[in-house]
């Protein structure tokens, strides 16, 4: 009788998951190229990592719509991925706040028996790609990479072809939560491990002004580290944290929404998320758009701007 019960739990588990499918597209990882340079800066948006603090990215990406500022390259790693890619696509403004507020755990999360993590990340996938028209990275409106780690040899990789939902799955895949993400015979976990705000791989590909949104818990948010679950949360908040510290300092403008109290999974406060997107996006503006009209003007008078007049 019990193994029968088990069964049947165990078959109601993996329906909820889908049957999973290989792409007819699956994400690839192609050589870096350089983006060529035009006459104004070629501006990215780098999103980081946050899980539910991520919701922060759709208010800041709003503010920055509505000034006129646009991207010309957009990488995110983890929750920073999803946002990217729907903002790629050419979901902005209200539309992007209103997905952000629409969506439900359900439509993200397809909860297995553990096995490598209980979660197994096609519904995130399909969220993705439904909500892209099942388009390719490649046939987004604006350049998109999606940050991943390859869990053998723990080494970045940036997905800018192919499947786009797997490619955004790949990047959110936490260790222990979700299972990996299978791309021909290998497999990724979350971008974070390695570039939890990708803003060296931003530079690498050309960026002149390079926009980042920081979204990563400080290692101060949590107070008591009284379990195994809390120490193993420490531990990974901790190394993110502080890589995250490091990549940012690369960066042109760094927006750091005031997220505290945010937890890493509370979707229920992606209200609070939002706006505290939106505020850190205003607050920079004034230096965002200086540095785009001081970078867009020639060589000659952005050295006399900044005091450096060849002689």
């Amino acid at each position: 009788m019990l193994r029968t019960a088990t069964a049947a739990i165990a078959l109601v588990l993996a329906g909820c998951a889908g049957t999973p499918t290989a792409p007819e597209h699956p994400p690839r990882a192609e050589p870096a190229v350089a983006a060529a340079h035009s006459e104004r800066p070629l501006i990215a948006f780098v999103l980081g990592a946050g899980a539910a603090r991520g919701f922060a990215h759709a208010g800041a990406l709003k503010v920055l719509d509505d000034a006129g500022i646009r991207a010309d390259m957009v990488i995110g790693t983890s929750a920073g991925s999803l946002v990217g890619a729907l903002y790629a696509g050419g979901i902005r403004g209200q539309a992007l706040i209103d997905m952000a507020l629409a969506v439900q755990r359900k439509q993200l999360f397809d909860f297995v028996l553990p096995h490598r993590g209980f979660i197994d990340g096609e519904r995130i996938q399909s969220y993705v790609n439904q909500s892209l028209g099942s388009r390719l990275i490649e046939q987004l409106e604006v350049p998109f990479v999606a940050v991943a780690t390859d869990l053998r040899t723990g080494t970045l990789v940036a997905f800018n072809r192919g499947d786009t939902g797997m490619a955004v799955r790949a990047s959110c895949s936490v260790p222990a939560i979700f299972q990996p993400t299978s791309i021909e015979g290998r497999e990724y976990v979350d971008g974070s491990l390695v570039s939890p705000v990708p803003v060296r791989l931003a530079r690498s590909l050309g960026a002149d002004i390079v926009i980042a949104i920081n979204v990563s818990p400080h290692a101060t948010d949590q107070s008591e580290v009284d379990s195994e679950r809390a120490i193993v949360t420490q531990t990974f908040v901790v190394m993110v944290a502080s890589i995250a510290r490091e990549e940012t300092k690369l960066a042109d403008v760094v927006l750091q929404p005031d997220l505290t109290g945010v937890r890493l999974a509370d979707l229920s406060a992606r209200g609070r998320a939002i706006a505290a997107g939106e505020q850190a996006a205003r607050d920079a503006l004034p230096e965002i758009e200086r540095l785009i009209e001081l970078k867009s003007a020639p060589k000659v008078e952005r050295a006399l701007a900044a005091g450096d007049a060849p002689r």
